[in-house]
């Protein structure tokens, strides 16, 4: 730690001061030796867990092959095989065609650079406490400043939030959809509007789900004004949520999504599929990126579906995001600091509190309950507007006995606390 200090920016942070040596599945060790069961998966990114054998034999093939040539130079056929099986997954009863990136910010960068080519149209809605990448544009876009703003300004203008619908906090689907109203009252007319951006399940705005007719609203609202609806999925893709895109529990088919983290099995790959006349727009030559749709990266992410196929890790999915709901919520019961257990499939967090008043958040708890859960060998991570809420993102992989041990830990760890 003293080296990674004196060699790399502060700006890094760090949730753990752990140093990996190895993981397997839903377990890591340290380079001391000491075990951890991971409920974090490097942010949503290891669904089908650490060092998945089938997903390490993949690359290994293609290392023997080539491992680089820059798509828009050689083309290979790996890239070609995952758009045709992203386009056949993605909701909607039309012509699709998928682009592929290095990262989730380069994703949905580039899914506004098509939103405005298609459109001609310049502005973008986003949401409160949505989060899209650390870029300035994805800046732009994300609804919250600490940490991921401060300092960073002037970011690009007619980039405009909205409310998103959180009824434990007051907001409601009635105001979410009058908060964009407002702002073609008072901030850019609908006809200037190229895309709006939500999140199905808000990642780092803290695992807020938006309501199934929030979405088809939205969904109306835009084809009423020739806007397109874009679903960022980088966290909630990739089944995390019991369907291979949280949107298709809705019923509502987005114009494009955004993905990334999972879909690659731990390498850097993402995406956008959308429709084909939209995807289309751009000028040849203006989408791409010299590392986009990296032919290791397009093993990996073909060998993640085989093993979703496999292993029926939708399904898995969705019990396991039962398990935990159930779980979580006898521990709500038993303790009023935790004010709010909520999430989709297996994306499930726990909101805490002061004194049961979900109006008093209490962000020292959770940071006390993830460095307490460190101690007794759980990787935990916090997120949310306030800082209050623990969220839990164990690989879909993982066993019964493991994800019970890890919620043992939760317990034992706001049992110390009190």
């Amino acid at each position: 730690m003293a080296r990674r200090r004196a060699a790399i920016p502060r700006g890094v942070g760090q949730s753990h001061e752990i140093f990996i040596a190895r993981g397997e599945n839903a377990e890591v060790w340290d380079v001391e030796g000491r075990r951890y069961i991971d409920f974090a998966g490097g942010i949503a990114v290891l669904n089908t867990g650490h060092c998945r054998p089938e997903i390490v034999e993949a690359v290994k093939k293609q290392l023997d092959l080539f491992t680089h040539t820059c798509f828009q130079v050689l083309a290979y056929e790996p890239y070609v095989e995952l758009a045709e099986r992203i386009n056949a997954l993605a909701p909607g009863s039309f012509d699709k065609k998928t682009l592929f990136l290095s990262t989730g910010a380069e994703a949905v960068e580039n899914a506004i650079k098509i939103a405005r080519a298609h459109t001609k149209r310049s502005a973008v809605i986003a949401f409160t406490s949505g989060y899209h990448g650390r870029t300035l544009l994805t800046l732009g876009l994300t609804g919250k400043v600490a940490p991921y703003k401060l300092g960073f300004g002037p970011f690009p203008n007619e980039i405009f939030h909205a409310q998103f619908p959180n009824a434990l906090h007051g907001v409601s689907v009635d105001d979410a959809i009058a908060s964009i109203e407002l702002i073609f009252k008072n901030d850019v007319e609908a006809s200037r509007v190229a895309a709006i951006i939500v999140e199905p399940v808000q990642g780092e705005g803290g695992f807020n789900v938006a309501p199934f007719d929030f979405l088809q609203r939205l969904r109306a609202l835009c084809d009423q004004h020739g806007i397109l609806l874009i679903a960022d999925e980088i966290q909630t893709g990739a089944g995390r949520t019991g369907t291979w895109f949280a949107i298709e529990q809705s019923g509502v088919a987005p114009d494009m999504i955004t993905m990334a983290k999972s879909m690659g099995g731990g390498y850097p790959i993402s995406g956008v599929v959308g429709r084909a006349e939209v995807m289309d727009a751009p000028a040849a030559g203006g989408l791409g990126g010299t590392y986009a749709g990296s032919p290791v990266a397009c093993a990996a992410a073909l060998a993640v579906l085989e093993v979703f196929e496999k292993d029926q890790l939708l399904a898995r999915s969705r019990n396991l995001g039962n398990h935990l709901m159930r779980s979580l919520q006898a521990m709500a019961a038993k303790d009023a600091r935790i004010c709010e257990v909520r999430g989709l499939g297996a994306m499930v967090a726990i909101e805490l509190c002061k004194a049961g008043d979900a109006h008093q958040p209490d962000a020292d708890l959770a940071k006390a309950l993830a460095a307490e859960a460190t101690k007794r060998g759980l990787i935990l991570l916090t997120c949310g507007t306030y800082g209050n809420v623990v969220r839990i993102l164990v690989p879909l992989t993982a066993s019964d006995a493991i994800v019970n041990e890890g919620l043992d830990i939760i317990q034992a760890s706001l049992t110390a606390l009190c």
